[in-house]
Order: C-alpha cells, then structure tokens, then sequence
C-alpha cells in the first residue's frame, strides 16, 4: 500500500498537540472532545479531526478522544518513543543553550556530545556532555550511533561541516546557521531561523499599533 503523504502544515501542528495533550494529562484530564481541545489549541475542531484522520482517528464519536493513548500515539508518529543520539557541532553561545536544555532528553533526544575547535572549551562539560575537538568527529560518530547532528557554527562553515557528517552516515540535521542547507535525497534538514521568527513578531506588533 503506498504511503499516504502528509502534509507539512499537518506535521507543524502535531507537536502542538503532543504538547497540549501533555498539558492535559498534568491536569488530570483524561478524556477530550475535538471541541474543548479546539478551543484550548485555537484550532477547529473539524481541522483536528481531518488531521487525526490522516493516522486513523483515534476517537470515537460521544466519546471524544481518551488523552493519555492519544499522547501515547502522537509520541509514536513523531517518533518520540525512541531514543535518538544526538551532536550539536559548535560549543558557543547557541550550542550551549541547545545542550543546556534538558527537556530534549525527556522528549527523546539524547545530546551525546558537542564538537568545536576552541581549545579553551574543548574538554570541558555543558551539564554531563563533553565538548571534543572537531578532530574527534569521525571517531566519535563511527562509534556512536549517532542519528541527527545540530548546528550551532558559522554560515561560512555550515555546509562543509554539513557534507562531512553526511558522508559519515548522518541523515539528520538541525541547521541554526544563518544559511539554508540542501543535502540531497535522503537527508533531513530543519533550517531554523530565529531572526526570521523575530522579525514576524515585529510586524505583528506593527499591525496591532496600527489598528
């Protein structure tokens, strides 16, 4: 049976909903119709029925959906139920804080270690991961099975550091360098923008003093 593609505006609201559901489960609630959880997401419900549809549902009608299975389930789908070992390549302001954030590992993602070149930071520990020397790069990912790599480097190094994981095997990237990577077929990347994310805030802000 070929696949069903989904499409990317679906795949952005799942992690809301595993949130959300989270949420829920902290609040004791263990039931929720697709109506209380549209007024709690600020989404129809009819929109969250068409997007649970796209992996079988999950409710049933006057029952609504029971909270913890369907966490259980999204948790599935986004594929948090495993463990999935992870570098962050650049030990500076933003690699720190994306090692230094300890929820990555509730949610599954394990930050095994952190490469940069700096020898006044290299041996030292962000929380219990150690910052190696980029010279270690190839050693350590053969003998780790490392999944996704972020990274936290200059736009004028992104792409060959990049192309270097990729022949290692890493499909995966998590790209906060101020470029957009394209690595071929079969590689994954999610380029994250943070000036990009700011900006859109100043012009909301802009259109509600215009109003």
């Amino acid at each position: 049976m070929e696949k069903k593609e989904i499409s990317s505006a679906v795949i952005k609201r799942l992690p809301r909903y595993y949130r959300y559901l989270d949420e829920l489960q902290s609040e004791g609630i263990e039931r929720i119709s697709s109506g209380d959880l549209s007024r709690k997401m600020n989404v129809t419900a009819s929109q969250i029925r068409q997007d649970l549809n796209n992996f079988g549902g999950f409710g049933q009608q006057g029952y609504g959906y029971n909270v913890k299975n369907l966490f259980v389930e999204i948790g599935k789908i986004l594929g948090l139920d495993e463990v999935h070992p992870m570098i962050v390549i650049g030990g500076g302001n933003m690699g720190r804080a994306l090692s230094n954030y300890r929820n990555f590992r509730k949610r599954g993602f394990d930050i095994i270690g952190i490469f940069d070149v700096d020898p006044m930071i290299v041996g030292t520990m962000v929380n219990d991961t150690k910052i190696y020397h980029l010279s270690e790069l190839e050693n350590f990912v053969r003998i780790h099975k490392v999944e996704i790599a972020a990274l936290a480097v200059p736009k004028n190094v992104a792409a060959d550091v990049a192309e270097r994981l990729v022949k290692l095997g890493i499909r995966a990237f998590w790209n906060f360098a101020h470029i957009d990577l394209e690595l071929g077929e079969g590689v994954v990347v999610e380029n994250v923008h943070l000036s990009e994310s700011l900006m859109q805030l100043s012009y909301r802000m802009t259109e509600v003093e215009q109003k």
